[in-house]
């Protein structure tokens, strides 16, 4: 057992990881906060934009995206 102060929001600075393939998550999610972190609060509610727009499936049996 060990605590970390380790956290991944917007802004963190990956140092081993530049892109990402993953699903389209819930809002509010832990998982839509890192996801945030990597492409910019900005860039991924744009490509949920277009992700409701063109129909995608979401969650986890939807589509996914790559991030870099």
């Amino acid at each position: 057992k060990a605590w970390t102060n380790i956290f991944i929001y917007p802004g963190y600075k990956f140092k081993m990881v530049d892109a990402l393939i993953t699903n389209f998550h819930l809002p509010k999610s832990t998982l839509l906060m890192l996801v945030s972190a990597l492409a910019t609060k900005e860039n991924i509610i744009k490509a949920y934009q277009i992700a409701q727009k063109e129909k995608y499936r979401f969650f986890s049996f939807g589509d996914s995206m790559f991030i870099k």
